[in-house]
């Protein structure tokens, strides 16, 4: 199975067992608009949860709150997003088709990137055990050209974008021979700047109503509360401020499922540090944020940092984790060092003092801040990708399971009654009452018990419980693990502690 063909199975499985469905369906659907199913909405609370009791409840220096959506027009004035936030954007005569400029040189340098590790895979197959991957990088012909003709698109597309230079990047494209995916023509327009914010009005009424914008990052509600936060909290620099919410960016090149949306939900924490102590700190939230992501166990070659080249305006470092989807490594969080332009600005337009004074060194300052900021819809897709699996079993028949990890899975417990009658569903239903309590549970007793664990399989249920008649004589149930199917007697007084333990937050905390 291809990496596309498989993107659209996991997208048709998402549908058929309730986690994302396309919004407004009804009515043919909203572009790049997603709705979370009854199953979509547990998994992402779980990943919430994840990240903000990691955040949260493990780092006593870091709090949370919740900004709103409405901010005053002036804050993004002074954030630069009136005056800055913008996409290039090209057209194509052709299809009448309009594209994100730098995206399309981004797929033409993935493409030639995929050539490489072909010819890298090609090199391993030859050579067998032999095969000494850093020699062959460095030293084939193919590789070498195909590497400096990447690097060549990449340095010339920064350099066009740091300097606006719209018309090098109109060119740089015309250079790649990069085509329309939809006319496959060339006949492309100037490239232009678009600004990303959705913008509304507020007010009684429409004559005197206010322009305000729907928020396209929720970093600024953190700035403006900054002293709220501090002086209410008694918090001492260094300290960070969590959120998540929603934000919303009039994305033109909305694509990839739900990697980039236009309604979305970020997780962000902005570090408020001493200047000059910024870069320290930098480092340390790149090591703790890597060691977050693997600590769910998808697979430690999945992630990669990605030092930024460009860097916007309000920053002195910049590098992403990247993870690897099933259409390549793409940009899961960003950590970022802002200096301390965003407290200075709003100190500017507010005429407010967004000043910290710290008692160590007698001296009032605008703090640095070090700033975290993840995708959740981002991060549910890396999860369900990674998980989704195709299998064949010993026996000749197929099974799909989403392999979640099981502190991430909607559902923790399938408790099933073996038949639908002799005392059984009583009892099953006696266990769950019991469960219910500590954990998502579902009660399942149509069907027979295969399907029953298939069902749990492809919706990522850890563990099934089965209930059947020994179970009246002893007290005792099966219990089933999602991934190996492996199968154990326990009694029904140990069942509560058995899944609790593999469930826990507490021991993926334990990794971080």
């Amino acid at each position: 199975m291809t990496q596309e063909e498989l993107f659209k199975s996991l997208i048709a499985h998402a549908k058929e067992y309730g986690f994302i469905f396309q919004s407004s369906e009804i009515y043919d659907g909203l572009s790049a608009v997603y709705d979370y199913g009854q199953l979509g909405a547990e998994l992402k609370n779980n990943i919430k949860r994840y990240w903000w009791e990691a955040m949260v409840r493990l780092n006593e220096n870091i709090v949370g709150i919740d900004s709103a959506i409405f901010m005053h027009p002036k804050v993004w004035e002074a954030s630069g997003h009136v005056g800055a936030f913008n996409d290039p954007l090209i057209d194509n005569k052709d299809s009448k088709k309009r594209y994100r400029a730098d995206v399309l040189l981004e797929d033409h340098i993935a493409k030639i990137e995929e050539k490489i590790e072909k010819e890298v895979e090609k090199g391993s197959k030859r050579f067998g055990d032999s095969f000494d991957e850093a020699q062959f990088r460095s030293t084939n012909p193919n590789i070498l050209r195909n590497r400096e003709k990447a690097d060549d698109i990449t340095r010339r597309m920064n350099e066009a974008l740091n300097s606006n230079d719209l018309e090098a990047v109109k060119q740089l494209i015309i250079d790649c021979e990069i085509v329309c995916p939809i006319s496959g023509s060339r006949n492309w327009t100037d490239v232009r700047q678009f600004n990303l914010m959705f913008s509304t009005q507020m007010g009684s009424v429409s004559e005197d109503a206010n322009i305000i914008y729907l928020r396209p990052e929720t970093a600024q509600g953190i700035f403006v509360n900054f002293l709220n936060v501090q002086k209410t909290g008694r918090m001492k620099i260094p300290f960070g401020i969590a959120q998540i919410g929603k934000a919303f960016r009039n994305e033109i090149v909305a694509r990839q499922f739900i990697f980039r949306m236009r309604e979305f939900e970020q997780m962000e924490m902005q570090f408020f540090v001493r200047p000059g102590e910024e870069m320290k700190w930098y480092e340390h939230w790149k090591e703790k944020r890597l060691a977050w992501h693997k600590a769910l166990g998808l697979g430690e070659s999945k992630y990669r940092f990605h030092n930024h080249e460009k860097l916007a305006h309000y920053a002195n470092a910049a590098a992403d984790i990247e993870f690897e989807f099933p259409f390549g490594f793409k940009e899961l969080e960003g950590i970022h060092s802002r200096t301390d332009f965003d407290l200075s600005q709003h100190q500017k337009f507010s005429g407010r003092k967004m000043q910290y004074f710290d008692p160590e060194t007698n001296e009032s300052y605008v703090p640095y801040v070090v700033e975290t900021s993840i995708g959740l819809d981002r991060t549910f897709l890396a999860v369900y990708s990674t998980s989704y699996c195709e299998e064949r079993l010993e026996n000749g028949e197929e099974r799909v399971v989403l392999k979640l990890p099981a502190v991430l899975a909607p559902v923790k417990v399938a408790v099933l009654p073996l038949v639908k009658k002799d005392g059984l569903p009583e009892k099953a239903r006696e266990i769950m009452g019991d469960l219910k309590f500590d954990f998502n549970c579902q009660y399942d007793e149509k069907d027979s018990i295969g399907k029953r664990y298939r069902r749990q399989d492809a919706i990522g249920t850890p563990y099934c419980i089965t209930i059947d008649h020994q179970t009246l004589e002893d007290g005792c149930v099966t219990i089933r693990e999602r991934d190996t199917m492996a199968q154990e007697r326990v009694p029904v007084e140990k069942v509560r502690g058995i899944v609790d333990e593999r469930v826990s937050l507490r021991k993926i905390f334990e990794k971080i």
